[in-house]
């Protein structure tokens, strides 16, 4: 905040506050939903809304983000509910606001550490499949709101059967509001998009309850909204123990997925409005958010891209917007907030529908993924899969397990193709890609793609034996080390034995275009001089010229 203070300028005064006032009517009746996805009281959402707000704006470093809760957040926060087996609202909400004060310590435990990296552990094509699999859960959770029936299952396939056969049961009047509300919302978004269509929702089923009276006619309402402020409570400990392992994979569930959803959109605004982010403060800023809604009986938060895109189309240009809409959210829950009681649950679920349906499933990317790399799609099916049988929460560890699975497989199995050279030139390039090139008799060229560390050093041997086995009338191997720019102790080691290897089967082992960082190493442990000086060269075509003038190819 002190550092956008000291430059602000006077002309963008009217951008912020209108933005800040344009996100609130957004995000307002978005929250509400959000509160019931995570099954805590609505004002609860707004608690968290309010807090998050302001505290990016004090200690958030892009100009453009609004911070609050987001479906995907707010659908992890309800799988550790299921998880944990509460059912008492008191007891929902305090667990919700200790995983969400969690996560914030965890958050700042990271910029601390300065380990902002590890969220790069939960892969695009993960998140993708998460989150569609966790919308289409939270879907099916609602669906009973729209009908005024009931459900039960421990997945999402029974609550879905287990709904379907209570269609006997199913309240007329509810099933009109919640169909009309359907239409209304998702049709604004079709035929008039940059009307809020939240807001029209939220106002017109508030208007139909006190008109026809809906409560009187079958149809739930969300019950009691208090009017105030929230208070400074600590979550309940004993609870936060109990189910301390629920807890702890929680937190990490928010982290990853919250990390790497604000550093993406700070990033972006950034580079739009030609500004400078700090990741590090980024982590910080969000770690106080959480922590300061967990505090206050919220819910976790992190960055909205929708809400974030209508703040910056709005004229957002520095962190006062999103102090604004804080202080919106405080003066809607100090004056309006008894007025979301008469809110008819079916408008509350069109509500979340939407919001996840719009904001979680992602039809494109899942066609992108199976079009460019269709790995990556199935990966996605595997965490939309495993989110709908086994839960949210489950799912997001599927995601991290098969994220880690595929980069384990990736790093133990490098790249290292034959290289040929182009005619009449000193390149030499992938055989594979160009098999015209020409293939020096005598001498094989191979490139190792990646660092040699304990992960892939067997790799390389495992190549050079093979090479060694299947060609005829070997002299000398060339490795090309210009894409090794890292190389620990046993990679060292590994190298040593690849020497000895060499030896033993009578040929001449070259490495070419060595980093220096890599020469070190080497050099300390002994290597270099295993595999003499005159083996080390410049360039790949230098070193297979030098193996060339030593054992001249047989005749043909």
């Amino acid at each position: 905040m002190l550092v956008w203070m000291r430059s602000y300028d006077r002309r963008w005064l009217r951008g912020d506050l209108i933005a800040g006032v344009t996100v609130a009517a957004l995000i307002v009746p978005k929250n509400l939903g959000y509160a019931g996805i995570a099954g805590i009281p609505l004002q609860n959402g707004l608690y968290a809304a309010a807090v998050g707000a302001i505290l990016y704006g004090i200690f958030g470093t892009s100009r453009q983000i609004s911070m609050g809760p987001s479906s995907g957040l707010a659908a992890v926060a309800a799988s550790a509910v299921f998880v944990a087996g509460l059912t008492d609202e008191g007891d929902i909400a305090s667990f919700v606001a200790g995983i969400t004060l969690a996560s914030g310590v965890l958050f700042l435990l990271l910029a601390v550490l300065k380990m902002g990296w590890i969220a790069r552990f939960l892969s695009r094509a993960v998140v993708t499949g998460f989150l569609f699999g966790a919308a289409i859960d939270v879907v099916i959770g609602e669906l009973p709101k729209l009908t005024g029936s009931g459900a039960s299952g421990t997945n999402s396939f029974q609550e879905l059967w287990s709904w379907l056969g209570t269609a006997g049961e199913w309240n007329q009047a509810t099933v009109i509001v919640g169909v009309l509300s359907l239409v209304v919302v998702f049709g604004l978004r079709r035929i008039a998009p940059q009307v809020p269509g939240a807001l029209v929702l939220v106002v017109g089923g508030l208007l139909a309850s006190w008109l026809f009276q809906l409560g009187d006619r079958g149809v739930a309402l969300v019950g009691d909204v208090p009017r105030g402020l929230p208070s400074l409570e600590l979550p309940n400990v004993g609870l936060m123990w109990d189910h301390a392992g629920t807890v702890a994979i929680a937190a990490i569930a928010l982290v990853l997925i919250g990390f790497s959803q604000t550093a993406g959109d700070a990033r972006s605004f950034a580079a739009k409005h030609r500004y400078q982010v700090d990741i590090d403060q980024e982590s910080v800023a969000q770690g106080l958010a959480n922590t300061g809604a967990g505090l206050f009986q919220g819910m976790p938060v992190s960055t909205s891209l929708s809400a974030s895109s209508l703040n910056d189309r709005s004229g957002a240009r520095s962190g006062l917007a999103s102090l604004t809409s804080g202080v919106m959210v405080l003066l809607t829950l100090l004056i309006l907030a008894p007025l979301f009681s008469s809110l008819p649950k079916p408008v509350l679920a069109a509500l979340i529908i939407e919001a996840v349906v719009m904001g979680m499933i992602d039809i494109p990317e899942m066609r992108r993924l199976a079009r460019v790399q269709p790995f990556d799609f199935w990966v996605a099916i595997a965490a939309i899969v495993g989110t709908l049988a086994f839960g949210v929460l489950a799912g997001v560890m599927i995601g991290i397990g098969l994220s880690l699975l595929w980069l384990i497989g990736v790093a133990t199995h490098p790249h290292i193709p034959i290289l040929a050279r182009k005619a009449e030139t000193q390149v030499f390039r992938d055989l594979s890609e160009h098999p015209n090139d020409e293939v020096i008799p005598g001498v094989v060229v191979i490139r190792m793609d990646g660092g040699l560390f304990f992960a892939t050093s067997d790799a390389l041997e495992d190549r050079v034996r093979e090479i060694i086995h299947v060609s005829t009338d070997l002299t000398g191997i060339v490795l090309d080390c210009a894409g090794v720019n890292f190389i620990d102790s046993q990679g060292s080691a590994k190298m040593s034995d690849v020497v000895s290897l060499a030896n033993d089967s009578g040929i001449t082992l070259r490495l070419a275009r060595l980093k220096p960082t890599v020469i070190a190493t080497l050099d300390r442990d002994g290597v270099l001089e295993r595999i003499g000086a005159d083996n080390i060269h410049g360039n790949v075509s230098t070193a297979v010229q030098a193996q060339l003038d030593e054992s001249p190819p047989p005749s043909e």
